[in-house]
């Protein structure tokens, strides 16, 4: 998924604040205010990421024996994809600052 990475910014997905110019590496932030913000976004990622492990290790188990339709099984396959690549992209983000994503990772992120 990290050829997705890096061209159009998405609306509501952390592309809507700017492009590369405006968002500022790890490391790179100047004074206490932008540490801070630093801060407090790299603790909103943490518990983003925390909030949906803890919730899909509750909602797993409780699916043993359960049989699903084929519409149920397409939405889910759709939604662990949209999952990937988010996971993808926060990668991406995190090992380049790299915080674009293309038409393509947009509309599979918005669910088109």
């Amino acid at each position: 998924m990290r050829r997705f990475i890096g061209r159009a910014p998405v609306r509501g997905w952390g592309g809507s604040r700017g492009g590369r110019g405006r968002h500022r590496r790890c490391g790179e932030q100047g004074g206490r205010a932008g540490g801070t913000r630093h801060a407090l976004e790299f603790l909103d990622l943490v518990g983003a990421c925390q909030r949906f492990v803890a919730a899909t290790g509750r909602i797993v188990p409780s699916l043993r024996e359960r049989r699903f339709s084929e519409d149920e099984r397409e939405t889910a396959h759709r939604n662990v994809d949209r999952v990937r690549a988010t996971c993808e992209w926060i990668t991406t983000a995190v090992d380049t600052g790299e915080v674009d994503v293309d038409e393509e990772l947009a509309k599979l992120l918005r669910g088109e």
